[in-house]
């Protein structure tokens, strides 16, 4: 038995939060340039594209900020072995040869809970959204992603009983209550079978803007 598909208000998708006036550079971007965009836009991180919009890589702060870390220093034998890396980007005067590549990217159509796990996997604070031949479409952040959680109170409950209690118990022996309040959901009431309540359970944490939940549903 599936549930419904989410209505269009409904954020469960890249697509539902990413921003999508991004500012970018290209691969000859000069490193001064770089900064003082960062500094304009008051951002982190500027995708790196081809001419056709295609992106080729990231440039961040962390990708920056070695330039100012080795500039008066004389890095040591171990230093030059374990940090050759930043070393290079220490010499970098344009995008193409300070940028991370290949770019870690995700697509619209990524669900928020894809497009976490690749963040927490690859350590990074926000993603291109790119189409399938890789142009870019957006950005999504951290922030973009915790979005869901300021989804209405009354809004998730209207989705808890739409999408998982009217499908999976239509007909319960007594009326079934929803409460959430601040992101946490209360249920309570008797199903005619109880062995459908893990079920329920798991949906409705999977409900996008559950912070919590409290069940105390029961079997006829």
């Amino acid at each position: 038995m599936t549930a419904p598909e989410r209505e269009p208000g409904s954020p469960s998708r890249v697509s539902d939060v990413m921003t999508r006036a991004v500012v970018a550079v290209g691969r000859t971007a000069l490193f001064k340039d770089i900064v003082e965009r960062m500094e304009r836009w008051k951002v982190s991180a500027l995708p790196v594209l081809e001419g056709d919009g295609r992106v080729v890589g990231v440039v961040s702060e962390a990708d920056l900020l070695p330039k100012e870390e080795f500039r008066d220093s004389d890095p040591d034998r171990m230093t030059q072995r374990s940090r050759l890396a930043d070393l290079a980007k220490a010499g970098a005067v344009s995008a193409e040869e300070v940028m991370s590549t290949p770019a870690v990217t995700v697509h619209a159509d990524a669900t928020l809970a894809e497009a976490a796990r690749i963040m927490a996997l690859k350590r990074v604070k926000r993603l291109p959204v790119v189409t399938p031949e890789g142009v870019l479409e957006g950005l999504v952040s951290r922030g973009d992603l915790l979005k869901v959680f300021l989804r209405e109170d009354a809004e998730l409950a209207d989705e808890i009983r739409r999408d998982v209690l009217d499908v999976l118990f239509p007909a319960p022996v007594e009326p079934l209550h929803v409460v959430v309040v601040d992101g946490v959901v209360t249920l309570t009431g008797k199903v005619p079978d109880g062995t459908r309540i893990p079920l329920a359970v798991r949906m409705i944490r999977g409900v996008e803007g559950v912070v919590g939940l409290d069940c105390h549903l029961t079997g006829a």
